[in-house]
């Protein structure tokens, strides 16, 4: 018989999987509309403490979605801290313990360093309370199965990880790594972690799901190689239209291409300087394009048609399969449909000059598909050992022929 713990923990995850996908989206929202640095200090939040800046400084400029981003991501660290407890069992209590003891022991000597080191001291000191708290909230219950423990303490680090980079995007901004801005490298790469540190979360909920147990019960099934093969192909083009996107996102370059389906007119531009001055001087933006950003925004588009064409083929040898759980099914074709989805708010991002609300759509259904796709690996992994489609047919002839009749 299940303990009350063990039936709360998969709502629980659930509900940490939901808050990282809401930060994600603020997180597009709050580049779309480029006000990453409308709260210039971290931290603090213009000198004050985060959680006490007063209401009345929220409603200047982009001050509120920044406000707003830094404050949920605050409650996703907390949620992931008291996850990696309640996985970790027992065992977590201690190692716990010492690293905020350790956090706590470092902000303050941080602190005593003088002004130039008190936001790192704060920093620290805060998210060693939080983790102390964890540690000693309560005491029962065993760990959870491998690898549940493990990916908990990588979900650990990553939220902390994921802070201080995001920290350090607004201390850093002006920063330069040779020709490189190192906010905008920052924030690149605390982008695309962002969006990895989401389907960690949902690979989590995933395995502490009845599903995943049910799926582990019902025995194996043969899942055509070709399925398989198409799943991941489409999950790996997803992570790299993901990463195109946010190199886009963050220099602001998502319309060095201002028009769709064609590029400038044509299915592919001229990229000589001549051109190039012809098209910065027609640009609505004040920023110019370069070469570099046009290709870019190419490849992405190039990439779009592959993911389809990847997602479409797995739904379509899915469907032939005709023996996949009836889940599996769904998932397959709530993937493809995500993904024709996406295609829609990626050409209406142009068609809207880049409405902060399409754009942050678009982020967002984008961070789904990936979550789904890796689901998907994952179920299909558990439910046998891939076959290939003909063997499979071959295999199914003969217990078919009884019934022929």
């Amino acid at each position: 018989m299940s303990s009350p713990s063990d039936r709360w923990l998969p709502w629980y995850a659930y509900l940490t999987a939901l808050a990282t996908l809401g930060l994600v989206c603020l997180g597009g929202l709050v580049t779309s509309k480029g006000v990453g640095m409308s709260v210039p200090d971290w931290p603090t939040s213009f000198g004050y403490n985060m959680f006490a800046l007063p209401v009345s400084q929220w409603f200047h400029g982009g001050v509120f979605d920044e406000h707003t981003h830094r404050l949920w991501a605050s409650m996703v660290g907390l949620m992931v801290v008291f996850l990696t407890r309640w996985l970790g069992g027992r065992a977590a209590r201690r190692p716990l313990a010492i690293i905020g003891a350790t956090e706590i022991f470092l902000g303050i000597a941080l602190l005593g360093l003088g002004p130039d080191w008190r936001g790192a001291g704060h920093f620290l000191a805060g998210i060693g309370g939080v983790v102390v708290l964890a540690a000693v909230v309560w005491h029962q219950g065993e760990a959870r199965e491998a690898p549940l423990p493990a990916l908990g303490w990588l979900a650990f680090w990553a939220v902390q990880l994921q802070g201080l980079l995001g920290g350090l995007r607004v201390v850093l901004d002006q920063w330069t790594l040779g020709n490189v801005t190192l906010g905008l490298l920052l924030g690149l790469v605390h982008g695309c972690l962002g969006q990895a540190f989401l389907v960690l979360l949902g690979v989590i909920a995933l395995r502490v799901s009845p599903f995943w147990s049910r799926l582990v019960r019902s025995g194996s099934a043969q899942v055509p190689h070709r399925l398989a093969a198409w799943v991941t192909a489409g999950t790996v083009l997803i992570v790299l239209q993901l990463i195109l996107g946010a190199s886009m996102r963050h220099q602001h370059s998502g319309l060095a291409i201002p028009d769709f389906p064609t590029a400038y007119g044509r299915w592919w531009p001229a990229l000589d300087d001549a051109a190039l001055l012809r098209y910065n001087q027609n640009r609505i933006e004040e920023s110019t394009v370069t070469a570099f950003q046009i290709v870019l925004q190419l490849l992405h588009r190039l990439g779009a048609v592959g993911v389809l064409v990847a997602v479409a083929m797995a739904c379509r040898v899915g469907t032939r399969c005709g023996t996949l759980p009836r889940v599996v099914m769904r998932g397959l074709r709530c993937w493809l449909g995500l993904i024709c989805i996406q295609a829609g708010l990626g050409a209406a991002t142009i068609w809207t000059n880049k409405a902060a609300d399409v754009a942050t759509a678009h982020v967002a259904i984008g961070a789904l598909s990936l979550l789904i796709g890796t689901g998907l690996i994952l179920v299909l992994r558990k439910l046998s050992v891939p076959v290939r489609v003909r063997d499979f047919r071959e295999t199914a002839a003969p217990l078919a022929q009884p019934f022929a009749r």
